[in-house]
């Protein structure tokens, strides 16, 4: 073992470790706080933990920003400066403001969201279609890096052509080369949120909204396995069969096919 260790440069003492998972008490406050956020996004960590406190939590706000952080969630409100790009990662101007969005394909968007499962959690990344809502693509993964939401991206170009726009929020993951490279080579416009306005990528907001309410707060998942069967059964009905309130009777399925019948075909 030392030999092989020594060989693929990883020392002992890390291919020996064994991480823990965490606590189950932060898992229990992780969803409290996600549901919270999804109520009310303009709480940040001092707010947070006052109404954890009233609600009967013992916290401090020390650990209440350590879960906010290790979860993404970032209080909405309008910063200073907020035209001062990141020094490492390019960020691109929001191209949507004032604009009418009335054919599939023209905008595409996608966010990352915290999904509970037994012992831990797992992230949910999804490509949307801005006309018709409907969803795309979706991925799951146990890390935050690049690489599961370029994936993602990747799976719906492939079914379903190129967008004309592609919104995202300022996160590290869509604005590293990894994720933005491919979609400029494609000759697709970048559109990004201004920073921590979530209501930019309302759809994407509103999305995951109607999946934690009518999917992930209604069961326990006990593995990441669990979790993606149930997701998945749940992003068809979505498409196929619920009609969505934007389109009255229709389907967000119905409603992109009928507005993209080539790009479906194909």
């Amino acid at each position: 073992m030392a030999r092989q260790c020594k060989l693929m440069e990883l020392p002992r003492s890390t291919f020996y470790h064994h991480p823990k998972p965490p606590p189950e008490g932060d898992l229990t406050l992780m969803r409290v706080i996600d549901e919270t956020y999804l109520a009310f996004p303009f709480f940040g960590s001092r707010q947070m933990t006052r109404w954890l406190q009233r609600e009967g939590y013992e916290v401090n706000r020390k650990r209440v920003r350590r879960l906010m952080r290790l979860m993404g969630l970032t209080a909405i409100y309008r910063r200073p400066s907020l035209s001062k790009k990141a020094a490492a990662h390019p960020i691109y101007p929001y191209l949507l403001r004032g604009m009418t969005v009335e054919r599939s394909n023209q905008v595409w968007a996608t966010d990352i969201t915290y999904i509970p499962v037994r012992g831990g959690f797992v992230y949910l990344c999804a490509v949307i279609d801005w006309h018709s809502r409907m969803v795309l693509a979706w991925e799951l993964s146990n890390t935050l890096d690049a690489s599961f939401c370029v994936r993602t991206v990747a799976r719906a170009m492939a079914s379903y052509g190129t967008p004309e726009i592609f919104n995202t929020d300022q996160g590290c993951q869509f604005t590293s080369a990894e994720f933005t490279h491919p979609l400029l080579a494609a000759g697709v416009r970048l559109s990004m949120d201004g920073k921590g306005r979530c209501l930019d990528n309302v759809f994407v907001e509103r999305l995951w909204r109607s999946v934690k309410y009518e999917e992930v707060y209604l069961r326990r998942y006990e593995t990441m396995v669990e979790a993606h069967a149930h997701l998945d059964a749940y992003f068809r009905f979505y498409n196929d069969r619920r009609p969505h309130s934007a389109h009255g009777r229709q389907t967000p399925a119905e409603v992109y096919h009928a507005n993209a019948p080539s790009v479906a075909a194909a």
